[in-house]
């Protein structure tokens, strides 16, 4: 593939689909009929796209239902001191495009508020004069599945956290005691799924004991000295609390600093950044395609000091 891809050690051909014409995806019959007939997988003509000024897109391309989806998918990267003051609050987004047209249709993609947009890394495809001129997105899409772009909000920009964590972790003796409190924040009315807090406890601890009948599912692994608490989907308005004991080893003396926690969490149909598609238009070709737009928020890394 690296062959293929670099001339004389420069960048050749990058396209997904090119890559998929000089060199046919590996299967069970293409394995086969190579061992057979001593051919290989390497194509033994160019690609139609290599001399067309789209090269990231087939020639000819037809499908029986024309369809595009676009998901916005958003992590918010967090830290939130042991007073839950957000020392540093950051949204790294991407678009990811899986498209399903025929022909070679020319898409026209707005938005409701393209100026908190920032750090902006652009797919080739996209017409940069036009998004610096109009602030919109006009570009000629690959077939299948690729990026469009990937953004970046500050912390210039008031960014929303959907859920909130409260540690309270002590150490006294031969034993620390624990309590984490997990709730809904700012969800603008959404559920938030697949949450699950991680600990990384002293090396100094022997166990963790659970001491209350907490909601999901706790594990706690001795050997990496790691608690994990999968607590699933919190609610709006409910509060999901866990408490216990971390009996130290013995003539151990109490750790100096608590343990960092790390927070997953995963909210469908809501982007955090505001940031919404206003206007999505097919131009170049008769037929009408179905059109799906889904926002995704996810936690990236998002820690909680105790």
């Amino acid at each position: 593939i690296l062959e293929e891809m670099l001339d004389n050690g420069y960048p050749l051909a990058t396209e997904l689909n090119v890559l998929k014409e000089l060199i046919k995806p590996p299967s069970i019959v293409r394995n086969v009929m190579n061992t057979v007939t001593g051919s290989t997988n390497v194509g033994s003509q160019l690609p139609t796209g290599q001399l067309s000024n789209v090269p990231w897109r087939k020639v000819g391309v037809k499908y029986t239902n024309n369809e595009v989806y676009f998901d916005f998918v958003e992590e918010l990267d967090v830290i939130i001191d042991k007073t839950g003051t957000t020392v540093f609050a950051e949204v790294n987004g991407a678009i990811k495009c899986q498209c399903k047209l025929s022909g070679m249709p020319d898409l026209v993609m707005t938005f409701n508020n393209p100026r908190m947009f920032d750090d902006l890394s652009f797919h080739p495809c996209i017409r940069y004069r036009r998004w610096e001129n109009e602030r919109l997105l006009s570009f000629v899409p690959p077939d299948g599945n690729f990026q469009l772009l990937s953004y970046r909000l500050g912390s210039n920009n008031v960014v929303a956290i959907p859920v909130y964590v409260k540690p309270t972790i002590s150490f006294h003796g031969s034993s620390g005691r624990f309590e984490i409190t997990v709730g809904p924040k700012q969800t603008m009315g959404k559920v938030v799924d697949n949450v699950a807090i991680t600990m990384t406890v002293p090396k100094v601890v022997s166990n963790v004991v659970v001491s209350n009948n907490p909601e999901g599912n706790f594990s706690f692994d001795p050997v990496s000295k790691t608690m994990r608490w999968e607590i699933g989907k919190v609610m709006h308005q409910k509060i999901s609390t866990i408490r216990g004991s971390m009996p130290l080893q013995s003539g151990a003396t109490a750790p100096d600093a608590n343990p960092t926690i790390l927070v997953e969490f995963k909210v469908n149909q809501l982007a955090i950044s505001n940031i919404k598609v206003g206007r999505l238009d097919i131009y170049g070709e008769k037929y009408k395609a179905f059109k799906g737009v889904k926002y995704i928020t996810k936690a990236g890394k998002f820690q909680v000091r105790a």
